[in-house]
């Protein structure tokens, strides 16, 4: 059963929310993201990161404040960005289950990154099971992207909201990647099925070609 709607909202102005605010961040996910890094030291000066469902823009701030003027971070979502970066940080408006990392090598841009990262949403239905079921397909096709887009032991995190295909995701991440780990994140919302699914490591017979846009 979803929760009443004021109770959501009212969610969407706690403390994490006034931090970023504070901080100049597009929004409260960035904590997540930092969360994540230092449980797991993802990112480092000089990384390429390919963010998948940037919008509206907080794990690319983060991203790029880590890899520095040396890294790449690339952003792909539906909505544009508005937040301003540097040259080495942009964003296309995409949709992820037409876009291919192949369209990279067409602009002049490195294809194999480092880092892919997913906080991709379904857009909600008030049905738990519709929702996960869509959240769980998001997953699926960032771990395609990622396979695509990394280099053999680069790294991926994904948000997915478990619900039935959980175990068979996890069981392809692992077969994906050296290790995985399913993350909950502190900054989750009470009685969120939210979990971060992180693997690093991926393994050389796991990458895929990055195929051309259909």
């Amino acid at each position: 059963m979803s929760r009443p709607k004021l109770s959501d909202k009212a969610s969407r102005h706690d403390a994490a929310y006034l931090r970023a605010k504070r901080e100049n961040y597009a929004a409260r996910a960035i904590y997540k993201l930092e969360e994540i890094d230092k449980r797991f030291h993802l990112l480092r000066p000089g990384q390429r990161v390919l963010d998948l469902g940037c919008w509206p823009g907080s794990w690319m701030q983060y991203a790029a404040q880590k890899v520095g003027d040396t890294g790449l971070v690339v952003g792909i979502d539906l909505r544009p960005v508005t937040v301003a970066f540097a040259a080495n940080v942009y964003h296309s408006v995409a949709d992820v289950w037409e876009w291919t990392p192949a369209l990279l090598a067409s602009e002049g841009q490195e294809v194999r990154f480092d880092l892919v990262v997913s906080d991709m949403a379904p857009q909600t239905t008030g049905d738990k099971h519709t929702d996960q079921y869509r959240s769980e397909a998001l997953a699926a096709r960032a771990l395609e992207l990622a396979r695509q887009a990394l280099r053999p032991g680069g790294h991926l995190v994904a948000k997915v909201f478990q619900g039935g295909q959980f175990p068979e995701l996890l069981k392809q991440w692992r077969e994906a990647f050296q290790e995985t780990k399913p993350y909950h994140a502190k900054n989750t919302r009470v009685g969120s099925t939210e979990q971060y699914l992180v693997g690093r490591g991926l393994r050389a017979a796991a990458v895929l070609p990055a195929l051309p846009k259909v």
